[in-house]
């Protein structure tokens, strides 16, 4: 471990040039990216040292800018999806939960081999706190691993799931909104171009109309749009998603994505006249987050109410000029529903069980019983009297990310190996059915970068 900054810039000299801590420059590109990126980007993640860890962070964004590789908004796609010049595909959202660096790293393998463009990477704002990952972290680790992999072009990094706690919201609505405004001001400083705010907890329908159970959702979409506006850096406009329907809740219609619209556009023009709005929305088609374990820890089978994503994607580009509709919940869906969603328009799809659970199937069984037992103990409280050991489980397995975050990183080069192989072959499989396949000259085309 490094100790103190000095010892740093000492490890870089020959390799990467730092003047003052304001500029860097790439002294020999493939020695950084054979072993000296691989120690920066462990110690912005496990230094003790706060300095060092702030250094390092801000040097993997600069070699990433400076390598052709920096954080980018996917903006200008979605406008071409809303003009009707792009289509057939969607886009893959995908929220690593553990392993960011070498998780990352198999995405711009499986991109660069199957010349894809349009992939993002996500962290929704409760991932962070049990995987431990702030977004000042999480955009290191992906940014090094597009250094480490030689990738040139736009990275997308996004905050999903930027959600409003309902009950805290009831208690005291101005403090639950500071949150929100708090974490859009920390994952801009990130450089996270890419956020979807989810009030859509706030819809209540016990309301007798549609406006006034989407009030409080487009209200606070628009004035959170209207503040990521202001903070978004010059030449940058931010992809922003909202959501209109909770995931695991009611399915959506298009008369509450009307609703929402018209309501959404008044106040942020209220608020910020021209300002861009939300370029996707994010709709409950069925699916729920996570799944629904049974009683032997394996994934109720869902429907999917695909016209749901068909019909309110087309009112997106159609009346609002947007990319579509972005379906959750979807990693742990049956293989052959994915090839359905570019077909329906579908313009995103977010992706985290589904890898949470491949991870944890070939973790060593070890380890892999070391955190079952860390769960048992610490997580006691979270299970219900009529759950079995296996769902609470897989309910709770998630918690295990944040508490075993250095283990995980450290399992050796033999597994890595090998789970390196099993997380690529899912990654394309799932590519390869949305259709992205041959798709980085669109992004060449429309992305500004």
């Amino acid at each position: 471990m490094i100790k103190n900054v000095e010892e740093l810039k000492k490890n870089l000299q020959g390799v990467v040039e730092v003047d003052g801590w304001q500029k860097a420059k790439v002294a020999d590109a493939n020695k950084l990216r054979k072993s000296v990126i691989d120690t920066i980007v462990y110690e912005s993640v496990f230094n003790p040292d706060n300095e060092v860890k702030a250094k390092t962070r801000w040097l993997i964004r600069e070699l990433a800018k400076t390598l052709g590789c920096g954080s980018a908004s996917i903006q200008g796609l979605y406008d071409a999806f809303g003009r009707g010049v792009v289509s057939g595909f969607t886009v893959p959202a995908v929220n690593i939960r553990g392993i960011t660096y070498d998780f990352a790293r198999a995405m711009f393998r499986v991109a660069k081999k199957h010349n894809i463009g349009p992939f993002v990477f996500e962290i929704a704002k409760s991932e962070m706190g049990y995987t431990n990952q702030r977004p000042d972290e999480y955009s290191a680790c992906v940014l090094a691993a597009a250094v480490k992999e030689n990738y040139s072009g736009p990275v997308f990094i996004q905050g999903d799931h930027f959600q409003f706690n309902a009950k805290k919201f009831a208690e005291n609505r101005q403090k639950e909104t500071d949150v929100i405004r708090s974490l859009i001001k920390e994952a801009i400083a990130a450089q996270f171009y890419n956020i979807d705010i989810d009030s859509s907890t706030l819809v209540d329908l016990s309301k007798p109309t549609t406006e006034e159970q989407q009030r409080n959702n487009f209200e606070l979409a628009a004035e959170m749009t209207a503040l990521i506006r202001e903070l978004e850096p010059a030449g940058v406009t931010i992809s922003v998603g909202g959501e209109i329907g909770e995931v695991g809740g009611k399915n959506s219609t298009p008369e509450e994505f009307h609703t929402y619209m018209q309501g959404y556009v008044k106040h942020l023009t209220a608020k910020r006249r021209g300002a861009k709005t939300i370029s996707k929305i994010s709709v409950q088609t069925g699916s729920s987050h996570g799944g629904v374990p049974l009683p032997d820890g394996t994934v109720a089978q869902v429907k999917i109410d695909f016209n749901v994503l068909k019909d309110i994607s087309k009112i997106a580009r159609k009346e609002y000029g947007m990319a579509g509709a972005v379906q959750h919940g979807a990693s742990t869906l049956p293989e052959e529903l994915f090839d359905k969603f570019p077909g329906v328009g579908t313009a995103e799809i977010h992706l985290a069980t589904g890898f949470q659970n491949l991870l944890y199937d070939i973790f060593p069984k070890e380890f892999r019983e070391t955190i079952y037992d860390y769960l048992r103990k610490n997580m006691a409280d979270e299970k219900k009297p009529d759950m079995t050991d296996e769902q609470f489980i897989y309910k709770t397995r998630k918690k295990g990310f944040g508490p075993f975050k250095e283990q995980m990183w450290n399992l050796g080069k033999d597994w890595f190996e090998m789970a390196n192989g099993e997380i690529e072959k899912r990654l394309e499989f799932l590519f390869l059915k949305l259709n992205t396949k041959n798709t980085k000259s669109l992004v060449d085309q429309h992305v500004k970068f």
